[in-house]
């Protein structure tokens, strides 16, 4: 019993579609193929899918563009000429807007003032070199405007770090942050103790100090020996 007839409809899942098309495709391309080797025909397949994605054969004796002009020859038609006539036009349109702004632009320079020949021509002329003025010092002012607080911005970092660098060079000049030479000789504004409290006693370090002794231990030294 042979098998019965599909009926030939949309296939309504996407998935079985997609599957159905690829399928149908490839046997399409491999009977063009079969057809152009065997029978030394020229054949030309443009297909495209749902997604819009192009699949096309054509023999290897010929190109698509062959086969378009063979067919205009064969059937009497020219497919460009209505194109051709559309690009004509729209190259018109574009030739008149462009002279149409030329002549604008000339009369906005001054070159062609004497082409207005009516008040109303001048009057709408006037009005439309104001807006442009009036637009331009928008701008220019919008543009300062952003340049200025860019400027500022950056002169507000200036100080800032100037600031930072005039506070770290007052810190390493003041006594009370290290050990500063004065007239008796080196010694250190704030000594701490072990228990964090602060001694207020200058420690006097002797003008002479050893060689051999590295300047921690040599401080410490000097500090027993104030206290004794």
């Amino acid at each position: 019993m042979g098998r019965g007839r599909t009926e030939i409809k949309k296939i309504e899942n996407t998935t079985n579609r997609q599957v159905t098309y690829s399928k149908r495709r490839n046997g399409i391309i491999k009977k063009a193929n079969e057809l152009s080797v065997l029978c030394d025909a020229k054949v030309s397949l443009i297909m495209y899918a749902n997604s819009r994605k192009l699949h096309e054969y054509t023999s290897p004796s010929t190109t698509t563009k062959k086969m378009i002009d063979l067919y205009q020859q064969t059937v009497g038609v020219d497919l460009w000429s209505s194109h051709y006539e559309k690009m004509k036009e729209n190259l018109e349109r574009l030739k008149e807007i462009n002279n149409k702004l030329r002549g604008e632009t000339r009369l906005r320079k001054g070159e062609d003032a004497s082409g207005l020949t009516s008040l109303s021509e001048m009057v709408d002329l006037q009005e439309k070199m104001t807006i442009a003025l009036s637009e331009i010092r928008e701008r220019k002012y919008h543009v300062i405007k952003t340049q200025t607080g860019t400027t500022n911005k950056k002169l507000r970092n200036l100080k800032e770090r100037y600031g930072n660098l005039v506070h770290e060079l007052e810190m390493k000049g003041d006594e009370a942050y290290g050990i500063v030479e004065n007239e008796e000789g080196y010694s250190n504004g704030v000594n701490v103790f072990g228990n964090g409290m602060p001694n207020l006693y200058a420690l006097r370090l002797h003008d002479s100090h050893p060689d051999d002794v590295d300047f921690g231990s040599y401080c410490l030294l000097s500090f027993l020996d104030n206290l004794a």
